[in-house]
């Protein structure tokens, strides 16, 4: 099947496409945020030259910060981002609705390329309720552009069908961060999603570009290099099949060294990103979460990064 949706340049999701970094946050032996670290790691990511950078994904921690801090973190990547012409998503996520709108609110201010929200998550949203709910995101995002997050550890997954019913009655959203699954997924995602910008994981990229589904990924391959992610990014459009070779070392990569620090020990994907991260060794981040969050021993780094390059010299360059 035809990349055709990976290589269309004129989606509503506009530069919204292709490989996208999340920013990790270095913390500090005492919780704080080490904001020195955070620009230098913004600025490496700017030269690596990824399509964009995101923040407050899982992986930023946004659970875990104060709205001081929240602010903070956002004008510091806007602040490095907009001279440089990166494009940048500020993600506004919260699982309370009230505090999540306000962050959508200061965040729209920054003038960033989309505002990325999750649906509330004390409690499992129906439909309706989660609809409107992004109904009240776009209305505090002005003119912002939205992109749901809708994780496959959210208290409800909603299918292909679902979503797009959620979805048509706000015009706002362009695209959704989600968990892709197998060839029946990807037929209805084809069914139902093709008005909306899809990201898949990131070690799935290449898969669901083949499926002509996915737009791009808030990717967790930009962990472990991004500019080894932007290189296998690109190699989508002139040779696909190569770029699934790549796909299918990555995920045995991952599944055999890093899946069951989550599934075996309980690690959060948090825990796991800021791993990838510091096995690629492209900015001083350290693998240390805000507690009550546990985080890898570094000592483990330097096996797993020799097993990383054996495994992907593509990528690990």
């Amino acid at each position: 099947m035809a990349a055709v949706k990976f290589e269309w340049q004129n989606g509503r999701w506009g530069r919204i496409r292709g490989n996208w970094a999340t920013l990790l946050l270095p913390i500090n032996d005492d919780d704080s945020i080490d904001y020195a670290r955070l620009t230098d790691e913004i600025d490496h990511l700017i030269a690596a030259g990824v399509d964009g950078i995101y923040s407050n994904g899982t992986a930023g921690e946004f659970h875990n910060q104060t709205e001081a801090e929240f602010d903070a973190i956002q004008q510091l990547l806007a602040d490095r981002c907009k001279p440089a012409a990166m494009p940048f998503v500020i993600g506004a996520c919260q699982p309370d609705p009230r505090i999540s709108l306000e962050r959508v609110r200061r965040a729209a201010r920054l003038e960033p390329e989309a505002i990325q929200v999750i649906l509330p998550d004390w409690w499992p949203v129906t439909t309706d309720e989660a609809s409107d709910f992004l109904g009240m995101a776009a209305e505090a995002a002005g003119s912002a552009p939205l992109v749901l997050y809708h994780p496959p550890h959210a208290k409800r997954v909603f299918a292909p069908a679902e979503l797009a019913e959620m979805l048509a009655p706000v015009p706002e959203i362009v695209g959704v961060k989600l968990g892709d699954g197998d060839s029946s997924w990807y037929e209805q995602a084809r069914q139902w999603l093709d008005a909306w910008g899809i990201y898949v994981p990131g070690h799935h990229l290449a898969t669901g570009v083949k499926q002509g589904v996915a737009v791009g990924a808030f990717s967790n391959v930009a962990c472990l290099s991004p500019s080894g992610a932007q290189r296998w990014t690109a190699s989508m459009a002139s040779d696909i099949e190569q770029a699934l070779k790549v796909e299918a070392r990555l995920r045995t990569f991952l599944e055999v060294h890093i899946t069951p620090l989550a599934k075996v020990h309980g690690y959060s994907n948090a825990a796991l990103d800021k791993l990838l991260a510091a096995i690629g060794g492209w900015a001083d981040i350290g693998t240390r979460l805000r507690r009550p969050y546990r985080w890898l021993d570094p000592q483990i780094v330097s096996g797993l990064r020799e097993k990383a390059k054996a495994a992907l010299p593509e990528i690990m360059l």
